[in-house]
């Protein structure tokens, strides 16, 4: 590091907390603008005072107490599993491209939910949360399967290129289904199209503490996915076991996003955005890129939430169309990147 570089190192690592505190006071903000904002126009003494107390007396409090407050309580959630989620497998597949949705968790997911469907006839949310769930994680384990296969094990190549073939492959079998059963179509298309709407209490308390503890755990991994980013053989060097520390990030990887996607549907653009927004603000360390991800998710998630909810007016967007809608351009400037293409 030459001497001109040494302030501005010196600058970024001083900045980083402060960094945070105000990513807290944005969510703080967009959190209670979640809660405020709406198709229902609702005073803000009526939304401080159904807060206060918690009750569901009038309309009003209902619509605050019973439909935003859990919805924004999940936005948080979710948007900080996929943040996180994103940041552990770029530094764990080596590739500034990974996203959940092409690791197999997203169509293990999706799968699961039309077979409950299509050979249970079960078309309750609750349900579809639980088989999004189980479906999620049986992916995630069939593609770290396929791609620790060999001499080498589970090499950042070998499970990109896993991922990417299981997701095809339980894609079409879905859509396979799909075609067949027209009643599945309609009960699967709503869930598919990825919303933080028609998520009550009770699912939120379901996936809160798979989330929490997921998060804690994720926010453990800084210093192994610093060791990764240097390379296999440095990793080595440092003492990393790099078949059980890849199988513990993948693990994180698979309950954050099995549990967000069970939750919500699909999200799509959190996982792959985030991080790169990160790393703009915070320098290379994951010790402070899972912090901000942290922070950054739910910003975007709830951000685009109102949004879609303020253009959709007086229905709504759902924040699945609007994140594709924000993300694409984002995705198609990365790709172009004289960064990126050096990776």
């Amino acid at each position: 590091m030459t001497e001109a570089q040494a302030p501005a190192r010196r600058g970024l690592r001083a900045g980083r907390p402060a960094g945070l505190g105000v990513l807290l006071v944005l969510l703080l903000g967009v959190v209670f603008l979640s809660i405020t904002q709406g198709s229902r126009e609702i005073g803000l003494h009526d939304v401080l005072d159904a807060l206060r107390h918690l009750s569901a007396v009038t309309t009003d409090d209902t619509v605050t107490v019973r439909l935003r407050v859990p919805r924004t309580i999940l936005g948080v959630l979710v948007g900080a599993a996929l943040g996180v989620a994103g940041a552990i497998l770029q530094g764990l597949t080596r590739n500034p491209l990974a996203d959940p949705s092409i690791m197999g968790i997203e169509s293990g997911a999706a799968l699961a939910v039309v077979l409950g469907i299509t050979a249970g006839g079960l078309t309750a949310i609750e349900v579809h949360v639980v088989l999004a769930f189980v479906g999620a994680l049986a992916a995630t384990a069939l593609v770290y399967g396929v791609g620790s296969l060999g001499r080498d094990g589970a090499t950042p190549v070998k499970m990109a290129l896993a991922g990417a073939a299981i997701t095809a492959g339980l894609s079409a079998v879905t859509i396979g289904l799909l075609l067949t059963d027209l009643q599945a179509q309609n009960e699967f298309r709503f869930w598919q199209v990825g919303s933080l709407s028609g998520r009550y209490a009770p699912i939120v308390t379901g996936v809160a503490p798979v989330l929490l503890v997921a998060l804690a755990v994720g926010l453990l991994c800084g210093r192994p996915l610093n060791a990764l980013a240097l390379g296999d053989d440095a990793a080595r060097g440092l003492g990393i076991s790099l078949t059980r520390t890849r199988i513990g990030l993948f693990a994180v990887v698979a309950v954050l996003c099995g549990a967000a996607t069970a939750a919500c549907g699909p999200i799509v653009f959190v996982g792959l955005v985030v991080p790169h927004v990160a790393r703009a603000i915070c320098g290379p360390d994951y010790r402070w890129i899972l912090p901000y991800c942290l922070l950054l998710g739910p910003l975007l998630l709830l951000g685009a939430d109102i949004l879609g909810r303020v253009l959709g007016s007086p229905g709504e967007l759902q924040v699945g169309v609007v994140l594709g809608v924000l993300g694409a351009p984002f995705f198609i400037a990365l790709v172009r990147s004289t960064r990126l293409a050096e990776l």
